[in-house]
């Protein structure tokens, strides 16, 4: 991942998330592709496509692979892609003898988005995780506060009392409604990729399902019924749903924001924020970060649907451009669920003094 606020010195411990970043470090990133080239030499092994020997080879190989990173980031630049490069480098390693049935019947695009969807399914699942530990902790402070009340406010003007119940029950709902939405998008966002030169697994032959079969089983991955080389949908859709958590836990941090205004006092942190000049001020921090957090991510969402346009069957602008900004969507959402439990957990008392 390029430099950005998720991994710089000073601002990741406001709005990164360690766990996230560790997602789409290139250490991961070149183990996640190595992993694809086993899986596709025991799969085709198995389909008798390749001797099984090579396929014992090849997996061997990649299992002890130590990459060449100067190497494959000067085979990027040339090659817009770095497949070609770590190929050859595996090919290497693996000897000449079987080198040959490396990444037989693939395509640089197989190995990169399926790198990239094995490395999804950790965010995912911390995603569900931590969605579901937010939705606990609102419970503990239903139960500890949801009684109290607080004054609505509509369009920034006064308009009648409710309870934190309910001011509650409006954060609660949606984030419920986003673990559904991950959990009925995990099957076709998290599978394999597997179309050969134009998505048509022509060098596999009448054998191209079972081979597809034999990797999903071994990487852990669905396998969807037409490869996807350029019909994006599934990434858009789960780039909005990053969006709609970040929105919702955005909206937890602008009311949390709003409520602990001096003039209005209806929430007591602990562990704010304080300011250079005025010692006397408690700086909301968590909760603005969220705000930032939201904004950050519905900002990137465009730019998500935009990378939606491929031409025929593959575009690298396209492409490159959903490298550049999914990863850092997926860290902000991370960033925001830690940071709202971070938040959460500060409170002190919600709505008015007894």
């Amino acid at each position: 991942m390029s430099y950005t606020p998720f991994n710089a010195p000073i601002l990741s411990g406001l709005l990164g998330d360690r766990e996230m970043t560790a997602c789409f470090s290139v250490r991961v990133e070149i183990s996640a592709m190595a992993l694809f080239e086993a899986a596709l030499a025991r799969a085709v092994a198995a389909a008798g496509l390749i001797p099984t020997e090579a396929g014992e080879a090849i997996a061997a190989a990649c299992s002890r692979f130590e990459p060449d990173l100067e190497r494959i980031n000067a085979g990027t630049t040339r090659d817009g892609v770095a497949v070609p490069e770590l190929v050859r480098q595996i090919r290497a390693a693996v000897g000449e003898r079987h080198s040959r049935h490396v990444h037989f019947g693939a395509t640089s695009q197989d190995v990169v988005d399926t790198s990239l969807t094995i490395r999804l399914k950790p965010v995912v699942a911390r995603l569900k995780e931590r969605l579901e530990t937010i939705d606990k902790v609102m419970g503990e402070l239903d139960r500890a506060f949801g009684r109290r009340p607080v004054e609505a406010r509509t369009r920034m003007q006064l308009a009648m009392s409710i309870t934190v119940a309910d001011r509650l029950r409006n954060w609660r709902a949606p984030l419920r409604r986003h673990r559904q939405r991950l959990e009925a998008l995990a099957p076709t966002l998290l599978c394999l990729q597997l179309g050969g030169a134009v998505g048509t697994r022509e060098a596999f032959g009448a054998r191209g399902d079972a081979v597809a079969a034999r990797m999903g089983e071994i990487l852990g991955l669905s396998v969807p019924p037409a490869t996807w080389h350029s019909a994006r949908d599934n990434i858009a859709e789960f780039a909005s749903l990053l969006s709609l958590i970040c929105g919702s836990l955005g909206k937890v941090g602008q009311d949390i924001a709003l409520m602990a205004q001096n003039e209005i006092g209806e929430v007591r942190l602990s562990g704010t924020g304080g300011s250079s000049a005025m010692p006397h001020k408690q700086n909301p921090v968590r909760a603005e970060a969220l705000v930032t957090l939201a904004r950050f991510n519905a900002t990137l969402l465009s730019g998500m649907h935009q990378s939606l346009v491929h031409e025929q069957e593959r575009s690298g602008a396209a492409w490159t451009l959903e490298w550049m900004l999914l990863p850092q969507m997926c860290v902000a959402a991370g960033a925001a669920t830690r940071t709202a439990l971070d938040l959460l957990g500060s409170i002190e008392r919600l709505g008015a003094e007894p």
